[in-house]
């Protein structure tokens, strides 16, 4: 639990309003940022992941990004796929990122196409093996798998018939909405729900017909969605295996970044679970208080397979080393990151570098941490962070609601895309930012070091030429 002084040094105090921590963020948003682009929602999105780099540029490279849209009811919920033009590192202005208007739409974000979603998108996720291939969660026990290439573009209007996902995976007895993944070594797919259960699935012998699906003339109406019964046009798949050991609703899963056999669960149980397919579908290891309440979000580190992140309820991001858990309901976190104020709701690894890692949650911060820091002396170069939380480095204050989703971009390693719910602040809509802080403050020391001494020559010798003229 954090103390009065710790409270008092954080850039997100009890007296400071929402208002007054983003007009803090914004005067620093020049110094802090390499890049920044702020995209006004129209309906709140609750899911955001980053596609394919589709082509290249000399200033700038265009991206793929999936986003969903929760609507009123209104018009159909959509799964929105967007292109967005990311500029390269130490192009951008620092006056151009400063300058945006916060309830228009970004120039460097555009729709692609339209997919209207049958039921509410509360998850996307891409498969790493064709990221054309994305899978849903909504408000039914299924999961949706769409080839977004060959979807057609639909237009959302008030009775137009949903579009038809390429494959329903069937499983679940109750509603699944949140807990998805893909894996990254075979076509395996992987989910949790309010049964209590972790389902996986095999898609394999899906894979070629959903590359080459047929025209957008099939693909008109479907019944899948809130009524929990998949569309006759459809093809569906049965589970692999159900996995048995939660007590309460699976709130995020993931798999073991080199094996499709191996992943992991979360829930509202305060469990963090450990499975192995090959020898079971009892769980291989559980932490049985994981946290001190729902455990919300868990993720993998790729580049070391024994780290393991979770977020939970208590506002509390932990890491656990797999090497010291027990198959006996054992074993304590490596690191406890406090640094939000609210309920942590996504975590992930940075993929540039194995110690960085993002956290997001209900405050509207996004926190970037090092845990090769704690411990460590070395001060943030970000004003905004507190020295009270050990290994926090950049804390992200652009959203003004609660943080429901961000991602890491694979392709441009330290550009991050975030997604806030605004219903709660604006009574509406949403806001989808892409940033990327400046490099100076997550390289290593010395090379930072260095490249100002360099600076700071130049400057110098630049004086001492303009004194002898």
């Amino acid at each position: 639990m954090k103390d009065s002084n710790s409270k008092k040094e954080g850039s997100v105090s009890k007296s400071m309003t929402v208002e007054d921590r983003y007009s803090q963020w914004k005067s620093l948003v020049p110094v802090l940022y390499d890049w920044l682009a702020n995209h006004n929602l129209v309906w709140p999105s609750q899911s955001c992941r980053w596609g394919s780099l589709i082509d290249r540029a000399t200033y700038k490279n265009r991206h793929r990004l999936y986003l969903s849209e929760q609507t009123d009811g209104t018009v159909p919920n959509t799964l929105v796929i967007a292109n967005c033009e990311i500029v390269k590192p130490r192009v951008a202005a620092a006056e151009h990122i400063s300058q945006f208007n916060e309830e228009a739409r970004s120039p460097f974000v555009k729709k692609h196409k339209t997919i209207l979603h049958p039921g509410e998108v509360n998850r996307i996720r891409e498969f790493p093996l064709d990221m054309n291939i994305i899978a849903t969660h909504t408000d039914s026990p299924h999961v949706l798998i769409w080839n977004v290439e060959s979807q057609p573009n639909r237009n959302a209007v008030l009775g137009a018939p949903t579009s038809v996902p390429d494959l329903v995976l069937t499983g679940h007895k109750d509603n699944a909405e949140f807990a998805l993944a893909m894996c990254s070594t075979e076509p395996f797919v992987l989910s949790g729900g309010r049964d209590k259960h972790v389902v996986l699935w095999s898609i394999h012998d899906h894979i070629a017909s959903l590359a080459t699906e047929a025209g957008p003339d099939a693909k008109q109406g479907s019944n899948v969605g809130g009524s929990g019964e998949k569309t006759a046009e459809s093809p569906s798949v049965g589970p692999r295996g159900i996995y048995r050991g939660h007590k309460d609703t699976v709130e995020d899963v993931q798999f073991c970044p080199t094996s499709a056999q191996e992943f992991c669960s979360v829930g509202d149980d305060s469990c963090l679970i450990l499975w192995d397919a090959r020898v079971g579908t009892t769980p291989a290891v559980k932490v049985e208080k994981a946290h001190d309440g729902d455990v919300h979000c868990v993720d993998w580190n790729t580049h070391d397979i024994n780290l393991i992140l979770t977020g939970s309820a208590d506002n509390s991001v932990r890491m656990f080393d797999r090497r010291k858990l027990s198959g006996h309901g054992v074993g304590s976190p490596i690191f406890k990151f406090e640094g939000h104020d609210a309920p942590v709701l996504c975590v992930q690894w940075c993929p540039a570098k194995s110690s960085v890692f993002g956290s997001g949650a209900e405050d509207g911060i996004i926190n970037i941490w090092d845990h090769d820091k704690v411990g460590k002396t070395l001060g943030s170069t970000d004003p905004t962070v507190s020295q009270a939380s050990p290994g926090l480095f950049f804390r992200h204050a652009g959203h003004r609601d609660k943080v429901v989703d961000f991602h890491w971009n694979a392709a441009d390693p330290w550009t991050i895309v975030s997604v806030s719910d605004d219903c709660a602040s604006t009574g509406g809509g949403g806001t989808l930012q892409i940033w990327r802080m400046m490099d100076l403050i997550y390289r290593p020391e010395e090379e930072v070091m260095a490249e100002l001494d360099s600076f700071k020559t130049h400057i110098l010798g630049c004086g001492t030429e303009n004194l002898n003229k």
